[in-house]
């Protein structure tokens, strides 16, 4: 009990810019969010993602207001302020996607920009504390995949309205409620055999990933032997059993929250063991070798539209990453477990 306590008490008072809420309870995590983003809504938060977007093409961190123990990530490892991204970004794109989450105090981003000129996906998160930023992560996919990926959000212009749309009263629910509808989207893929409950899934749930349609794409080629095809929908994915060779879907911190439209965003890691998960029997008996040859990790940023107890809408960006890499974000334990956290 004197440890439960403990940690409800580290969780509120740590919030300063020690600690996110990832290792938190539900309860400590609402109240100290509650707490911190009382005075921040919706136009603050962006605000604060303009912020800091702005300072980073200026490459110039002095602009931003930020507490004495603020802690910066860039896909994945710890810098200092004004580090890796910051010096190489050239300018903003036109595509911004944002994500707020005013009771914890922690708003998403997903956008495009230029870095040396190159079109590249940004995924962010910042976290809010007494008007200044405690955390900052991100995620900048980057290659070809990336900056045809860019270029086609720059081209689609503005974001699947359906993730500025509020849900009607009605249809609210807690957010352990949202952060379980997503969480059977990672679980459903994780060693997939095609054989269980993919009732999570809307009729019309659709997916970007890195800006790309990957799901009910009109463009895509017909199916390889052993392949799943982006022509099919997210269901009909995942009831084929071919996404099995995904080994391991870990670190899934569910760091925004927002019950008034239904967005959940997560960020994780999907490891591929590259040994025996590559042979597998789909649900028709066939038996299937697919995935990488060797052991890779995608880092993901992952945003889920949730409403009526299902996801109608997916979008990724995401990069590849050392096999076995962790965020920084999570103790090691909680890194390499498939357990969600808050």
């Amino acid at each position: 009990m004197l440890g439960k306590l403990l940690k409800f008490a580290a969780c509120f008072v740590l919030g300063a810019g020690f600690v996110g809420f990832a290792n938190c309870s539900p309860a400590a995590a609402q109240v100290a969010g509650a707490s911190q983003a009382r005075n921040c809504d919706r136009s603050c938060l962006d605000g604060f993602v303009n912020q800091f977007l702005d300072a980073l093409v200026a490459h110039d961190p002095s602009r931003l207001p930020v507490t004495q123990y603020m802690k910066y990530t860039e896909n994945g490892q710890r810098l200092e302020l004004g580090d890796g991204f910051w010096r190489t970004a050239t300018a903003r794109g036109d595509y911004k996607l944002y994500i707020e989450d005013t009771q914890a105090g922690e708003v998403g981003f997903f956008g495009t920009m230029k870095e040396a000129g190159q079109p590249v996906i940004l995924a962010l998160r910042l976290r809010i504390y007494e008007n200044k930023i405690s955390e900052a992560e991100s995620i900048i996919a980057r290659g070809d995949m990336a900056a045809n990926g860019a270029k086609a959000l720059e081209k689609l212009g503005t974001p699947d309205p359906i993730y500025l749309q509020d849900l009607p009263r009605s249809q609210r629910v807690s957010r352990l409620d949202l952060i379980d509808t997503a969480n059977k989207y990672f679980s459903g893929m994780q060693q997939d055999d095609g054989k269980s409950d993919y009732s999570f899934f809307a009729d019309d749930c659709n997916r970007l990933e890195n800006g790309m349609q990957t799901t009910n794409s009109p463009n895509a080629r017909p199916a390889r032997p052993g392949s799943y095809s982006a022509a099919w929908g997210c269901r009909q994915q995942f009831a084929s059993g071919l996404l099995h060779f995904v080994s391991r879907i870990r670190d899934r911190r569910y760091v925004v929250v927002d019950q008034e439209r239904g967005d959940v965003l997560a960020f994780g890691f999907f490891d591929h063991e590259a040994g025996n998960t590559r042979t597998f029997q789909t649900p028709d008996g066939k038996t299937v070798t697919a995935g990488p040859v060797t052991p890779w990790t995608w880092e993901i940023a992952e945003l889920f539209k949730v409403q009526g107890g299902q996801i109608h809408r997916i979008q990724a960006v995401l990069t590849q990453a050392p096999y076995g890499m962790i965020s920084g974000w999570s103790s090691w334990q909680d890194a390499m477990s498939d357990k969600p956290q808050w």
